[in-house]
């Protein structure tokens, strides 16, 4: 079961880097620059707001799933 949390750490940890690619490149900078003011707004609140409470949270729940944090000699 350990094991499994390690794998699953690796598994968050790539979902952050890959949930902040999507945000700021398909989401956040395309909307900013359409010129519309509520695509602009909605980009920056994704960009400046959502993706750093979102990767910043999944890199975090993985650093501590691959170190070992969560097993039962930490409760």
């Amino acid at each position: 079961m350990e094991n499994i949390k390690k794998i699953l750490g690796i598994v968050w940890i790539i979902l952050a880097v890959l949930t902040a690619y999507f945000c700021i490149a398909k989401f956040g900078l395309p909307k900013i620059v359409s010129g519309k003011q509520e695509d602009v707004v909605f980009g920056i609140i994704i960009l400046f707001i959502l993706t750093p409470i979102i990767s910043i949270g999944l890199g975090i729940f993985g650093f501590f799933a691959l170190k070992g944090e969560y097993g039962r000699d930490k409760m």
